[in-house]
């Protein structure tokens, strides 16, 4: 049986995977394979900012950055526009 921790990502309450790390996270929402430097697999763009209880984690560090139960995640896609 796999142990899940419980967190709130863009404010809905979500259990992840025991030990995953952010960049597991930001994968699992966005549905695309990331590398250990946080980018696409694939080469292709991401435009995503992630940030743990209010503070922004660049996405270099998002391999080293092991969730903890109860944080607050955000996950956003930058848009274009005005």
């Amino acid at each position: 049986m796999t142990r899940t921790i419980d967190l709130t990502v863009n404010g809905d309450a979500r259990a992840v995977a025991s030990g995953a790390s952010l960049r597991d996270l930001v994968a699992e929402v966005t549905g695309k394979p990331l590398g250990e430097g946080g980018s696409p697999a694939d080469g292709s763009p991401l435009g995503i900012a992630a940030a743990i209880d209010g503070v922004v984690v660049p996405r270099s560090g998002w391999s080293a950055c092991a969730l903890e139960s109860g944080q607050e995640i955000d996950i956003v896609t930058a848009v274009q526009g005005g």
